[in-house]
């Protein structure tokens, strides 16, 4: 009896150290001890703070692209979509609009773009990869179009969000991340929908079979996809209070690499948003990590890109193993 309980103990013991999240979690941890130890500036409280501060956009991003691959999907252009969305608010305001205004036209030209990605997906049948590819541009080149390649300012007329702290502490932008974050969750968890693009996700025709309308929930995961970027314009604008066309760049590969560093992979039906988020902190405490240590700015870029490969590996273990 007695060797039978060992054997089951050892059993889950082995099943947590298979665990991703786990995984990420230790390694945020080694990573964590390991700076505080060279420089123990990078354990003081600003530094969290400032640390979570800087994986805000990112975070509210990431959250996006987990809900489409999750669902058997991939959006490449939810930077520019962020961009545009930013774009549109900064050109409002800049125009001496309504505040509130400017913010619902954000919204609504995020949820216009992911509406356009989920139509073009699901009418075309073509991959989300491509097509999104493809949108990306567009976007970007409707930004250019807006900016005319030019900065746009706000003149400290958007910055509440960003710059806003509470009891001087607790940063505003915080709060969108959070809520995002939860929001997220039940939609993906306690709602009908979320089960829906989990089964999609899993096996496209047997959710088909099944009686979901395939099409429709594409539509609409792209659409919640291109209105969770706009949120994070809103974040993204206000902390920097200004933005230009070219800002958006490589968002969509972090908030990619991030997911997958969570769990989440590339086949569809798998992932969590818990995971996620530990991937998008992950990713924080590293780039904060090689600030600390002044590490060269191009070494950082080439190390973001090993952290890219080292994911898709991770994310494919199960695999390697068979």
């Amino acid at each position: 009896m007695e060797t039978t309980k060992s054997n089951i103990t050892g059993l889950k013991g082995k099943e947590l150290l298979k665990n991703q999240k786990l995984q990420m979690g230790l390694v945020i941890i080694g990573i964590s001890i390991i700076v505080s130890i060279i420089n123990p500036r990078f354990i003081d409280i600003k530094n969290i703070v400032a640390i979570f501060q800087q994986i805000s956009v990112l975070g509210i991003l990431t959250m996006a692209m987990t809900l489409l691959l999750i669902s058997g999907g991939i959006d490449l252009s939810i930077g520019n979509i962020m961009v545009l969305s930013g774009v549109v608010i900064s050109k409002i305001l800049m125009n001496d609009g309504n505040i509130i205004f400017a913010v619902f036209a954000g919204l609504i030209t995020g949820i216009l773009c992911g509406l356009i990605n989920g139509l073009l997906i699901s009418k075309s049948k073509c991959l989300p990869l491509i097509i999104t590819l493809g949108t990306s541009q567009i976007f970007f080149g409707a930004s250019l179009m807006i900016t005319g390649g030019r900065f746009m300012n706000f003149g400290g007329r958007f910055d509440f969000i960003g710059r806003t702290k509470i009891f001087d502490v607790f940063p505003v932008m915080l709060i969108f991340l959070i809520v995002m974050i939860i929001l997220s969750y039940i939609l993906l968890n306690k709602t009908k929908f979320g089960r829906r693009i989990v089964a999609i996700g899993g096996n496209e025709w047997n959710a088909f079979l099944s009686g979901i309308d395939v099409d429709r929930h594409k539509i609409l995961i792209y659409s919640i996809g291109g209105l969770i970027s706009a949120v994070a314009a809103l974040v993204f604008v206000s902390r920097l209070d200004s933005i230009t066309a070219t800002a958006g760049g490589g968002y969509e590969l972090k908030a990619l690499t991030a997911a997958i560093l969570g769990g989440v992979t590339f086949e569809g039906g798998r992932g969590t948003i818990g995971g996620a988020f530990i991937g998008v902190l992950l990713m924080g405490v590293i780039t904060n990590a090689m600030n600390i240590l002044s590490v060269w700015p191009y070494a950082q870029t080439a190390i973001s890109g090993g952290i890219i490969v080292v994911a898709v590996i991770v994310s494919n273990m199960d695999r390697i193993r068979k």
